[in-house]
């Protein structure tokens, strides 16, 4: 086909990031492909044309390939007059006209000796073009409706995208969406009806991962409007602005607009005086209320084009050129996208209706359910939801958003959100989000992501006591040999310290311990004091604040005048602050959230933390990698689901720490000093978010760890695994603690874990492993930070959402899932119960 190409976002540049991947791709599929397009940005202008005006060309030259992701290097040149002859070069047409004005340009002037156009293509625009207040001032629109009016088929191409939810500009979201809109284009030419009942279409892509494996329907326009009283302007001083950041801002920020009281005019108009009678001088602005569209959409039956875009399909809608929808037999069903000579309809879960015979859209199934997916993390908020749309069919869910103006921390109202409260309901948000008093009211329709109560388990302290009073009604459980064993206690202010340790009795004796084998106190030292010392038997012990993340406030200390350095020293640090109380309830609160991934990264610890701590055995020596000296620590994903299926995914993370590991040394000289706190805790800590030299291979994936055969142990009497048994053998020990200390808290520490039947969360453990192979439980992370994953490994995080959904959302509301992605009987398990804890739901 000789194919026209226009737009209304003009030349490819940073408000124009589409135009150049169709018209390669068009070229490439074999037709020719015209260009003729605005010289500069000529959005919402609709079908306009510019009278008494000359409308003149220059000549624009494209490069081979554009970098969508570059906005400051122009691509491609200009130029005034064109190239002719036999040094001719490809040249796209730009008049300093309206997209309507480049659609009659095109069709009846500059390309006259390529030969009859078949088909013109408005776009792809840099937005949704969708519903009635998008479509009616679309230069997108205006230029196929111009071709249409010429008596040429059209089409109006427009790409809606997600800012939260995908990056628009990506090279392999508009390679995908290229290849699926050139596959659209090539359908509707040769399924277009013979009958004149169409004269153009209007095409909305959604820009989403997996788009071209979504629906493909014919949709009706949204007749929406704008809301009682609004104004599309706003009253300004000075500059307008630049109008392509305008236009970006507009068309990216669905889901974001804020409420506005009549754009800032005031309700009741302009008070006046006698002094100020009178009209005020003003300056106007494009901003129109676009909340109000996407209410509509939200507030207006499932079927038409807003909603399937907002449902990540894409909307292709019939019309006339007269503004007028046109076929519309054809609403509901999709379009074949597998080049057949007529429309058919793919199978539908629906009877064709009895009353009409003709197929109905498919808009509730008995299984459906609502999902808010607000994650509030870019890195995996994508990625829950392409596991959703892999393991459920479209018809089966459909996507709520979060409303416009809440905040990060706000509870979010589902009972709101819903058209009904009794709808199913799945919410995976921040733990700050979940509205617990709905979750309570809703056992059987609203599924959450989050436990309510989980202290037991991802407070330090509390999870010293729930191992030891497991262990003390059953010595012979895993725990007592796999949780290293835990001083707790409570301190406020330093100089109180040697009263926190009062019931501290193996930490005090251990510490009396080292330092008569250290050679007593510090006083007692002799001239070899400045030298560090490596003695056999001293213990060293390793401090955690009970409420702190991301490694802040670990140390490491062997005496007791050490540890009295480090409460000295954050002593020191502290603000002046009354508001001791408060501060605990922040805590409490950044507890139950869990990530806290917009903390600050220093080592100072806030004013909450500073009061429960564990103290514990440091574990030495770790296991180490041949000719790889980094201590590494085993980061374990567990789901548990319901009340009480607990699961490890087998898929595990290593993480190592920032520098070669070296085993702590006695430094005499700095006993009793500020500076103690300064050893390089790079060496011994594999918190990613710590180290500032990072080094290579920092995460890697444990089964690809090449790791050295175990030393024996007297400890452990029982024979070593062969090394090819190794890493099974550290899987079976990290399987049985994950089971043991998850039934430990729900059985001794109810106020503090109480799993729910309407609930699930994902959970990163964190395990050491010694040099006899021996697995040490660390801690248990709430929320628990994917990013350190990287994206190199990313596919691990998909994998692990994939089947934690898999066997959550499908087993709650008993949702059908795609062939092939659900848990078969006889596929590989990645995600292994390790424990059913029955607690009597």
């Amino acid at each position: 086909m000789h194919i026209l190409v226009t737009n209304d976002d003009g030349p490819p540049g940073p408000a124009s990031p589409y135009v150049h991947s169709l018209v390669r791709a068009l070229q490439k599929a074999g037709h020719i492909v015209s260009v003729c397009l605005p010289d500069t940005q000529r959005s919402w202008i609709g079908k306009a044309h510019m009278i008494g005006r000359t409308v003149k060309p220059v000549y624009y030259r494209p490069p081979v390939s554009y970098d969508t992701l570059d906005d400051g290097t122009p691509q491609g040149t200009i130029h005034r007059l064109p190239s002719r002859g036999p040094d001719a070069v490809e040249e796209w047409v730009l008049v300093d006209g309206t997209p309507a004005s480049c659609a009659q340009i095109g069709l009846h002037h500059v390309f006259r000796e390529r030969g009859p156009v078949d088909l013109v293509v408005s776009g792809p625009n840099f937005g949704r073009n969708s519903t009635a207040l998008f479509a009616l001032s679309s230069g997108t629109l205006g230029a196929a409706l111009e071709a249409a009016v010429c008596r040429h088929r059209s089409i109006a191409l427009s790409w809606a995208h997600f800012k939260d939810r995908q990056n628009p500009k990506d090279p392999s979201i508009i390679e995908e969406a290229t290849r699926h809109s050139v596959r659209v284009i090539e359908a509707l030419a040769a399924q277009w009806p013979a009958d004149g009942s169409v004269d153009l279409y209007t095409v909305n892509v959604a820009l989403l991962p997996g788009l071209e494996g979504r629906r493909t329907m014919f949709t009706p326009m949204l007749q929406n409007y704008w809301g009682d009283g609004g104004t599309c302007f706003t009253e300004v001083e000075g500059s307008v602005g630049d109008e392509d950041e305008e236009e970006e801002r507009i068309r990216g920020n669905e889901g974001s607009a804020k409420s506005q009281t009549a754009n800032g005019v005031k309700a009741n108009g302009d008070e006046e005086d006698e002094g100020t009678k009178g009209l005020i001088h003003r300056h106007f602005k494009w901003k129109p209320r676009f909340e109000d569209v996407y209410r509509s959409v939200e507030e207006a039956p499932p079927g038409n084009d807003g909603w399937a875009v907002k449902e990540g399909h894409t909307s292709v809608t019939p019309m006339k050129a007269n503004f007028w929808q046109a076929a519309s037999h054809l609403h509901g069903k999709e379009l074949n996208l597998e080049m057949q000579k007529s429309i058919e309809e793919k199978p539908s879960p629906s009877p064709p209706s009895p009353a009409t015979g003709k197929s109905t859209l498919v808009l509730r199934l008995k299984d459906h359910f609502y999902a808010l997916i607000a994650y509030e993390d870019a890195y995996v908020n994508p990625l829950i939801i392409s596991a959703l749309e892999a393991l459920f069919p479209a018809e089966y869910f459909t996507m709520l958003s979060k409303p416009l103006n809440a905040d990060k921390d706000d509870t979010i109202s589902l009972a709101k959100l819903l058209p009904n409260p009794k709808a199913n309901v799945l919410q995976i948000t921040p733990y700050e989000a979940i509205d617990w008093d709905f979750v309570a009211a809703s056992p059987g329709t609203c599924l959450v992501n989050s436990y309510m109560l989980r202290k037991a388990l991802i407070r330090k302290h509390y999870l010293a006591a729930t191992v030891e009073h497991w262990v003390a009604k059953r010595p012979d459980s895993i725990l007592k040999n796999h949780v290293k064993r835990s001083e707790a206690f409570e301190v406020d202010y330093a100089e109180f310290l040697d009263d926190a340790l009062v019931e501290a009795f193996d930490l005090r004796a251990s510490l009396e311990r080292n330092e008569a084998l250290l050679g007593g106190t510090d006083e007692g030292a002799d001239g070899d004091e400045s030298e560090e010392k490596s003695i056999r038997g001293v213990e060293w012990w390793i401090l955690k604040p009970g409420m702190s993340d991301r490694g802040q406030g670990i140390r490491l200390f062997c005496t007791m005048g050490q540890l009295q350095d480090i409460f000295d020293g954050w002593e020191a640090e502290r603000p002046d602050s009354e508001g001791e109380d408060e501060n605990e309830d922040e805590g409490e609160n950044r507890e139950n959230g869990g990530g806290n991934d917009d903390e600050d990264e220093g080592d100072y610890i806030t004013t909450s933390q500073l009061r429960h701590f564990v103290a514990q055995p440091y574990i030495d020596p770790p296991l180490l990698l041949p000719g790889d000296n980094r201590k590494f620590h085993i980061r374990t994903y567990v789901a548990c689901i319901g009340g009480l299926d607990i699961y490890v995914y087998k898929p595990m993370l290593a993480l190592f720490a920032g520098k070669p590991y070296v085993a702590p040394k006695y430094n005499q000289e700095q006993s009793g000093s500020a500076e103690l706190h300064d050893i390089d805790l790079e060496a011994h800590l594999t918190n990613t978010c710590l180290q500032r030299s990072v080094s290579e291979n920092t995460v890697q994936p444990f089964w690809d760890l090449p790791l050295p055969p175990f030393t024996s142990s007297s400890a452990s009497p029982s024979p070593l695994p062969a090394p090819q048994d190794a890493k099974e053998h550290i899987f079976g020990q990290i399987c049985e603690i994950t089971g043991e200390v998850f039934e430990a808290a729900a059985r001794t520490m109810q106020m503090h874990f109480r799993p729910l039947p309407n609930a699930f969360e994902v959970f990163g453990l964190d395990f050491l492993v010694d040099t006899t192979g021996h697995v040490y439980l660390l801690e248990v992370n709430s929320f628990p930070d994917f990013r350190q994953t990287g994206d190199e490994l990313k596919g691990l995080v998909a994998g692990l959402w994939r089947e934690v959904l898999g066997r959550a959302v499908g087993g709650f509301f008993g949702s059908k899932m795609r062939k092939g992605q659900g848990q078969e009987e006889g596929a590989r398990e990645q995600l292994v119960l390790v424990r059913h804890v029955d607690l009597g739901f």
